[in-house]
């Protein structure tokens, strides 16, 4: 049984690249549901004003939290699964908000409190953690261009540029200071087409049941970065 977690910056190519992994590895993916909240598009389109009255950077990460541990809790209990982002990442962007002044203080304590207490029913199940995080990584202004062509409206306001930057800026510094649930594998994306190029797919499929290969056997990965 392995559980592979995908995550990386807005518009790193987290959905297909999860997808592409559940096929090679016939296993289920638990996606990111970014469909269904209704949260998410005031989180992105809302005045300042209304979302500081309405508290929606809080209420988004409380919505996400209760998804990410859902998610996690099946994919630990059943066999191969891949995570679309998980409950580990959710903890940085909630920091980030906060940092910006978006989540007060007093909420991201709370907000670490119902974590804490979620990683520790975690720890209590017969799998306590994923397998292996792979971390996918663009330039900047390649993660725009990739946000500006999957066209969601609500992604698009020229106003969120200084958010993306902020997330971007600060994720290798969570992933590799941070992160400590399981070994990364790096993903360098910018030359990487997963969408269209069956080889370069080949060699993200070779690099995965290669670390895999290395945490069953308990060795650092023998290729810690691709791309």
């Amino acid at each position: 049984m392995s559980v592979i977690v995908v995550g990386g910056a807005i518009g790193a190519g987290k959905t297909t690249t999860a997808r592409l992994l559940g096929e090679h590895l016939d296993s289920e993916v638990f996606y990111e549901d970014v469909t269904s909240s209704k949260i998410l598009p005031l989180f992105y389109t809302a005045p300042p004003e209304e979302q500081a009255a309405r508290r929606y950077p809080f209420m988004l990460q409380l919505e996400f939290l209760s998804s990410r541990f859902r998610s996690i809790k099946a994919a630990l209990a059943n066999d191969d699964n891949v995570l679309d982002r998980s409950i580990y990442e959710d903890w940085y962007f909630a920091k980030v908000n906060t940092d910006l002044g978006r989540i007060s203080p007093d909420e991201f304590t709370l907000y670490e409190g119902l974590l804490d207490n979620m990683l520790e029913e975690i720890d209590g199940m017969p799998k306590k953690s994923p397998d292996l995080f792979v971390y996918l990584r663009a330039p900047f202004d390649v993660l725009m261009g990739r946000i500006a062509t999957r066209g969601r409206d609500f992604e698009q306001a020229s106003s969120l540029v200084d958010y993306y930057r902020r997330l971007w800026e600060g994720y290798d510094e969570w992933v590799y200071d941070s992160y400590d649930a399981s070994q990364v594998l790096t993903v360098d994306t910018e030359h990487l087409d997963l969408a269209t190029e069956p080889e370069h797919v080949g060699e993200l499929n070779t690099a995965v049941d290669a670390a895999l290969a290395d945490v069953r056997a308990g060795r650092p990965l023998s290729v810690p970065r691709i791309g």
